[in-house]
């Protein structure tokens, strides 16, 4: 079975510098993993390179960025195999649109539903059943306009669920939220997991690090830091070498807080 995502000697040009240098790595299907770093690592980049929002250079014969064993995908074929959430995205979903819209939305890839569309009763059953795996059933005609920032993110997570896809890429998934929606979305996050959906999360944030996320890649200045164990990359030293500054590291319940 071929890997779910396989970077090798990956360089990546992108707003006129090389955001990513020779990255190397490989999750598996099931294998959850967190890409933690600062800003300007090469964390949004590495996202846009798996989503084709920017191409590689390959500068070896080796150098490859495949997707489930493939290197060109259909764009639509992409998303339905990877659910892709991103701060731009649920920016650009919140408008005046009920949540079951913006849930069936994900099915054209369009942010709302337009009159060329044509949704089959099984496509508004799936969009249900999303909605509901992320307990806002009951919100399912409420505009997103008119939620919480915490149920925004979870009817934007269930537009990237609709088609079942194997895994979702999460890019700073609690970013201006305030502690109440944090706990929602992590709480999301960890089902999502225990469903067997794969989770790659980029962050800078600690806590959004699930305890079902056993992995952990650091990137600093678009290269690989460290690929290992969470309990390894989580501690104080090698977070201190990462973010360049002395920081102490508490854990509670399977979460890291970082200070």
């Amino acid at each position: 079975m071929p890997a779910l995502i396989e970077f090798e000697n990956v360089t990546v040009h992108y707003d006129g510098r090389t955001a990513l240098r020779e990255v190397t790595f490989t999750v598996e299907a099931g294998g959850h993993v967190a890409i933690l770093g600062p800003n300007g690592s090469g964390k949004s980049t590495l996202i846009k390179a798996i989503t084709r929002e920017v191409y590689p250079r390959y500068p070896a014969p080796a150098s490859h960025l495949r997707v489930w064993g493939k290197e060109v995908w259909h764009l639509f074929e992409l998303r339905a195999l990877l659910g892709i959430v991103t701060n731009d995205l649920v920016e650009t979903c919140t408008k005046p649109y009920p949540a079951l819209e913006t849930a069936l939305s994900g099915f054209f890839g369009s942010i709302g539903i337009w009159p060329n569309h044509v949704v089959e009763p099984w496509m508004e059953t799936k969009a249900r059943q999303a909605l509901d795996f992320f307990d806002i059933g009951h919100l399912a005609d409420r505009p997103l306009t008119g939620m919480s920032s915490g149920e925004i993110r979870r009817a934007v997570f269930a537009r990237a669920l609709v088609h079942e896809p194997r895994a979702l890429v999460l890019d700073e998934p609690t970013n201006s939220l305030d502690v109440r929606a944090q706990h929602e979305v992590r709480d999301a996050m960890r089902k999502l997991a225990r469903a067997g959906v794969t989770i790659i999360l980029v962050t800078h944030h600690l806590p959004d690090i699930i305890p079902e996320i056993g992995r952990v890649i650091t990137l600093r200045d678009g290269r690989i830091h460290s690929d290992g164990p969470k309990q390894a990359a989580l501690a104080a030293k090698p977070l201190s070498d990462l973010f360049g500054i002395d920081v102490r590291v508490t854990e509670a319940d399977g979460f890291c807080h970082m200070w």
